[in-house]
């Protein structure tokens, strides 16, 4: 058989279902957790490194906490730590802190670095081996050069959702603030040895080219989410939830509405403020939901726009109002987004701190200034190195 044709696979799919409905009728509302993704890296030459599993293993010997915090990814050149389940923001941020710092201290003894940008500025993908599990050889048997293309790096935020219908209407309310939420992330202008010309450059690369990818429609009920993921598992287009890799999502595991529009963030302190706007907008969301507040889901040609701006320019372009039709500065999303969420940061004391400029504009800035990519990307790892292998001030 062609592995490359569809399958049929033997799968109950209303019991799954049901359990799904279930997980999120016992989900607490806004318990967090943070994943956050790194680069493995030679710390001369900066090459990519295929050394997960080397470090992943001893992990397990010296740090049995961190090797339970520790995730695979597509490449064997990533890896990603989670937090686990905090109770609120600041208990997450407390045992990512944590689980950071060992992280590090595991990858110096061991001779290699460790990079937060969206992309590797100048990595050649076809060079690159995939992690050997099942679920990622269904990634890159099903995927081809669409997978082997995705050498990418990011941040993911979870927030804890009671009820499953209300999680779906929490992702669609979020719609419209991915491309904002994007754009104040952007942290990835090279791709493949080249200045792409763009801000997000991962996004382009990832979320443009795999399927069920980027923004999500509308679905208004988990009536019609479902109905949406019982065609895919009857069609065979896929064969677990993970498939769907939007930028939000209910994550029918944990619970939780996932985050994924984010670029990795090359200082702690930026994914922590990061994650703190991303907890913020989908509480404020919820709260709305649970409020009756009125929402009209804008078309998806109109988020569109906004992600197109925010890939090409970041926070150096204009957005637009969608309710309104109108142009404004992108500098001005983070204080736009502080004040919509205003209500609910006071409630959870949710502190909100950006750096003058964001990880693309810095890099930007040295590339107008002539620096070679080389030197833009030692820099950005230097920013990683000295703030996620510490302590970040609360």
């Amino acid at each position: 058989m062609d592995s490359r044709a569809p399958r049929s696979f033997d799968l109950d799919l209303d019991l799954d279902l049901d359990r799904v409905a279930e997980r999120f009728a016992q989900a607490v509302d806004f318990t967090i957790g943070i994943e956050e993704e790194f680069s493995i890296l030679d710390p001369v030459t900066l090459e990519l490194l295929p050394r997960f599993e080397e470090l992943h293993d001893a992990a397990a010997v010296v740090d049995p906490p961190l090797h339970e915090a520790i995730t695979t990814e597509l490449i064997s050149s990533e890896i990603e730590i989670v937090s686990g389940p905090g109770r609120d923001l600041h208990d997450a941020l407390a045992h990512q802190r944590e689980r950071r710092r060992r992280l590090f201290a595991l990858a110096h003894a061991h001779g290699v670095a460790l990079g937060a940008t969206g992309t590797h500025p100048w990595a050649d993908y076809r060079c690159q081996s995939f992690i050997d599990s099942d679920h990622y050889r269904r990634v890159t048997e099903g995927l081809q050069y669409v997978a082997w293309r995705n050498n990418t790096f990011s941040l993911h935020v979870h927030v804890g959702m009671r009820d499953i219908d209300r999680a779906v209407r929490v992702c669609d309310r979020m719609r419209p603030v991915l491309p904002l939420l994007l754009a104040v992330s952007c942290n990835s202008p090279y791709l493949d040895g080249r200045d792409s010309g763009l801000h997000s450059a991962r996004t382009q690369s990832f979320t443009r080219n795999f399927p069920r990818c980027g923004v999500p429609d509308a679905f208004g009920s988990w009536d019609a989410y479902r109905a949406y993921i019982e065609f895919l598992f009857h069609t065979n287009s896929i064969v677990e939830f993970t498939q769907v890799w939007w930028s939000i999502r209910p994550h029918f595991q944990f619970g939780t509405v996932e985050v994924r529009i984010c670029d990795a963030q090359s200082t702690a302190w930026e994914s922590e403020a990061l994650a703190a706007l991303a907890v913020a907008c989908v509480i404020q969301a919820a709260r709305e939901v649970d409020e009756g507040v009125p929402f009209a889901d804008p078309a998806p040609r109109l988020v569109e726009e906004n992600m197109w701006r925010a890939i090409r320019y970041g926070l150096d372009g204009r957005m637009i109002d969608l309710e309104r039709r109108l142009e404004y500065p992108a500098a001005e999303i983070v204080e736009r987004l502080a004040a919509w969420t205003a209500p609910v940061r006071g409630e959870f004391g949710i502190e909100l701190s950006f750096p003058e400029r964001n990880g693309a504009q810095r890099q930007r800035a040295l590339i107008a200034a002539g620096a070679p990519r080389e030197e833009v990307f030692a820099a950005a790892v230097r920013e990683t190195r000295q703030s996620y292998a510490q302590e970040v001030a609360v």
